[in-house]
């Protein structure tokens, strides 16, 4: 995807729709997914992590209660619902025999959509803690 488009679907949609919920309702605590590897100084040489790093700092600015950004690395998806990126669902096919295990072997890099969400509700009902959320401490909230 060129830089363009990439900075309309996750910058600009994403502040257009927190800086509105910021303004209805800046008691609330929004929750972003980021991406392992995002660039927080915006510096990089990795397009997709400058604008991700863009976007988690944009959202920090932001008049919420609490900003959690969540950066999971590879997350397994649950319950037949398949990934919306082409690669992926090749990844994701090739590896399914072995997932489980590579899980079992690796818990805290290796999520799935089910404890994401599990992390992401933990965050937000509770609150508490650091904003930056990697994967091996989304995947203790989401035990």
């Amino acid at each position: 995807m060129a830089q363009a488009q990439y900075t309309r679907l996750s910058y600009d949609l994403t502040l257009a729709v927190a800086q509105t919920l910021a303004r209805l309702n800046p008691g609330m605590t929004f929750v972003y997914a980021s991406g392992a590897g995002a660039d927080s100084a915006e510096k990089g040489s990795i397009m997709w992590a400058r604008v991700k790093g863009r976007t988690e700092n944009a959202l920090l600015r932001l008049p919420f209660r609490a900003v959690y950004l969540f950066r999971p690395g590879i997350i397994q998806p649950l319950h037949g619902e398949p990934s919306r990126t082409g690669s992926y669902r090749i990844f994701y096919s090739l590896l399914k025999p072995v997932l489980p295990l590579l899980r079992m072997l690796m818990a805290k890099l290796i999520l799935t959509t089910e404890s994401v969400g599990r992390a992401m509700l933990a965050v937000a009902r509770k609150g508490g803690g650091t904003p930056l959320r990697e994967a091996s401490a989304i995947a203790a909230l989401g035990q």
